[in-house]
């Protein structure tokens, strides 16, 4: 196999991993919304590092973390439902990329890649950033897994516990903006958030723990990143789409499985 598809797989397989046990709690929370808009940021981050002179990946992570942290501060507020200020910034920040594109002439956008990722041209230097930031995530997630999974269940009850709502609500907007990050390259702004619902979904029927949801997902990841890839290398296909596509396979398959009897974690 030559080299770019190993550095495709174990890309992938980075992304996959932590995407999965965060796209437990997407599925979770009803979040699905937010990955889209900090995907739609993405178009924005990637002018900006042209004109920074910065590599795309990192000024694409500052801006989906700054949009992160500001969707945390407007969530304080009453006036508006949270699907309304999702609404906004997304297509906010999509405008505001778009202006950029037109104003800054020597930024040339490949607007296939952005909009539908580009797993095999990943460089040995994109394979470092996206195995360093999957380490952080899994670290974080390991290191916060009971509050952040007592406040998805009732936050009220976290707070009577002592567990800092706000800050654990932060730390996982903050995990899901780095992840989708670095998941632009492997499928691009318009299927990153498929990449965190998908193999969520399909382990929620499977699983009878939050844990096993969570393991799952990631295993449901790397299944579809393995199977996509195959599809590209055997025909031509792109490489993002089938691995969105191998992803909704498996979650077809899973509707097909019935749980032996016990609680499922369908409840969440």
């Amino acid at each position: 196999m030559p080299e770019f598809m190993w550095l495709a797989l174990l890309a992938g397989t980075s992304v996959a991993v932590a995407s999965g046990p965060l796209g437990a709690f997407i599925v979770w929370r009803k979040m699905a919304y937010f990955g889209d808009t900090l995907a739609h940021s993405a178009l924005l981050g990637t002018v900006l590092g042209v004109v920074l002179q910065v590599v795309p990946t990192i000024s694409v992570m500052i801006v989906c973390l700054l949009l992160a942290l500001l969707l945390v501060a407007l969530m304080r507020q009453r006036q508006l439902a949270v699907d309304t200020l999702l609404g906004i910034m997304a297509h906010s920040g999509l405008a505001l990329g778009m202006i950029a594109i037109a104003l800054v002439p020597q930024v040339q956008v490949d607007l296939e890649s952005l909009l539908f990722g580009d797993l095999l041209a990943v460089s040995k230097a994109d394979l470092g950033m996206m195995a360093a930031v999957a380490l952080i995530v899994l670290a974080t997630l390991w290191w916060f897994w009971r509050p952040l999974l007592a406040v998805t269940v009732h936050e009220d009850l976290a707070r009577v516990d002592g567990i800092p709502v706000t800050a654990m609500r932060t730390v996982l907007m903050l995990l899901v903006a780095l992840t989708i990050a670095i998941a632009m390259k492997v499928v691009g702004a318009l299927l990153v958030t498929a990449l965190l619902v998908i193999p969520a979904a399909a382990s929620r029927r499977l699983s009878h723990t939050p844990e096993q949801m969570a393991c799952g997902a990631a295993l449901c990841g790397v299944l579809s990143v393995v199977s996509g890839l195959a599809m590209a290398w055997y025909w031509d296909t792109p490489a993002g789409p089938s691995v969105v596509i191998s992803a909704t396979g498996l979650f077809l398959l899973s509707l097909l499985c019935r749980l032996p009897a016990g609680r499922s974690v369908s409840h969440y």
